[in-house]
């Protein structure tokens, strides 16, 4: 499985049969989004920086909120959670995604705001080899509690995403105070990640990475 990064919170992750684009945004956030085709389009709330599925090419299936999917071979839970640390009573509710394909399984968050994940949400979620977490703080949890929901969840690679970006219409917190809090201030920055599940780390790995 390949991975790449679209900008904000969305990722493009390609399997041996087909794709899947999380979260694609609206231009009205201050970035252009990629021309990218999927078969499959993940949205994990109903916000314009999360939920343009017109952006993404192919008439995809779009999978929007809990319950369970599978479109061509790929496995899609959708979890119920908060957009806040209060319930939802201040931004609503948010989807958490876990997606396994090609054997491996990824969590992406969307705009996780909770302060940790409860008993429930990580018996959902399962095993999972690649976390996609967001670190920016404002909207979503910041990089002091991401790092601990790294620790609940003991992914083997985690992918920051949701953070400050020059280009976007909204101060988040840059990705460093999350790295520091890691012990990854030189952590590995990379274009694409090629992932099969033989081939996972046996150690925690923080992959920051460049937008295509």
């Amino acid at each position: 499985m390949e991975i790449t990064f679209l900008g904000h919170s969305s990722f493009k992750l390609r399997g041996k049969s087909t794709s899947l684009i999380t979260d694609p945004y609206n231009p009205s956030v201050g970035l252009k989004f990629p021309k990218a085709e999927a078969n499959i389009v993940t949205i994990s709330h109903n916000h314009p920086d999360h939920n343009y599925k017109e952006a993404v090419l192919g008439n995809p299936f779009v999978a929007s909120g809990p319950g369970e999917y599978e479109v061509a071979g790929v496995k899609i839970v959708g979890i119920a959670s908060y957009h806040d640390s209060k319930g939802g009573k201040e931004k609503g509710v948010n989807t958490i995604y876990s997606i396994k394909m090609d054997g491996v399984t990824i969590a992406h968050l969307g705009d996780f705001g909770q302060n940790e994940l409860s008993d429930r949400q990580l018996e959902q979620l399962g095993d999972v080899s690649i976390l996609i977490i967001p670190i920016g703080g404002v909207y979503t949890v910041d990089g002091e509690t991401a790092t601990k929901i790294v620790s609940q969840i003991e992914p083997k690679i985690v992918i920051p995403m949701h953070y400050f970006d020059k280009d976007l219409n909204v101060n988040l917190e840059k990705a460093e105070k999350f790295l520091k809090e890691m012990g990854q201030e030189k952590p590995e920055v990379l274009k694409k990640i090629t992932v099969k599940r033989e081939g996972l780390p046996p150690e925690v790995r923080v992959i920051l990475m460049e937008k295509s």
